[in-house]
């Protein structure tokens, strides 16, 4: 007989981080790709982070500070990059729908990178390393012969800073408010899905056509539209 413990379905602990740095185009995020032997998310591009360890919490037991401690030790793992506490600004928490396979309940963090810092990737976990401006991240995701594969949180957070011209100007936006905190709601289509986010009129039950805002992103044929009208 199952236990009640057996039923509850496993959220793990994670952390990421969104590493900017101006460039003359604007600003530019780090995009690693994952290893294509990788089972976990293989050959999709996002950025660096992965699961909160146990060695990763305090005394106290901390999520938060756990999160912390993960995303400054996943950044220098996966990227060879140092980061400190002090560089990481609370962007959003996103937490797996519920029926994934895996489920992960992931802090986002902003960071700027202005030290001239070299990345240097892994090469088992990590395959390779790009920095992008985010509305060429963007575009690309959307190029049909050879897409740069973004996971829905990654396209997300790149639209959201897309429009910022220096990473002044995305820490003011992201200190300027509080974090965003994503748990997705999931409709299925004919040909794809569409994940419905908190201030979206169709988030409480997963209706598509309940009128008033949109908070949501489609996945459609592998192609990703994200909508914010509020």
């Amino acid at each position: 007989m199952l236990e009640t413990s057996d039923l509850i379905e496993q959220v793990y602990p994670a952390a990421t981080v969104v590493l900017i740095r101006d460039c003359v185009d604007g600003i530019e995020v780090l995009l690693v790709q994952r290893s294509k032997a990788v089972q976990h998310m293989g050959g999709m591009w996002v950025f660096p982070g992965g699961k909160v360890e146990q060695a990763d919490y305090p005394s106290n037991r901390d999520d938060y500070q756990a999160a912390v401690n993960a995303a400054i030790r996943e950044t220098e793992e996966e990227a060879g990059l140092r980061i400190t506490a002090e560089q990481l600004m609370y962007l959003s928490h996103w937490t797996t729908p519920e029926g994934a396979k895996k489920r992960f309940a992931t802090w986002f963090f902003l960071a700027i990178l202005g030290d001239g810092q070299e990345v240097q990737v892994d090469g088992g976990e990590i395959a390779l390393h790009r920095w992008l401006t985010p509305k060429v991240a963007l575009a690309a995701s959307a190029d049909s012969e050879h897409p740069l594969r973004l996971m829905p949180p990654t396209f997300v957070s790149l639209s959201d800073i897309a429009d910022c011209k220096t990473a002044v100007e995305v820490t003011k936006k992201v200190c300027g408010r509080d974090a965003i905190v994503y748990e997705p709601r999931v409709a299925l289509l004919d040909d794809g899905i569409c994940f419905l986010y908190a201030g979206d009129a169709g988030h409480h039950n997963s209706n598509l056509n309940t009128k008033g805002p949109r908070h949501r992103l489609y996945m459609v044929n592998d192609q990703l539209k994200y909508i914010r009208e509020c």
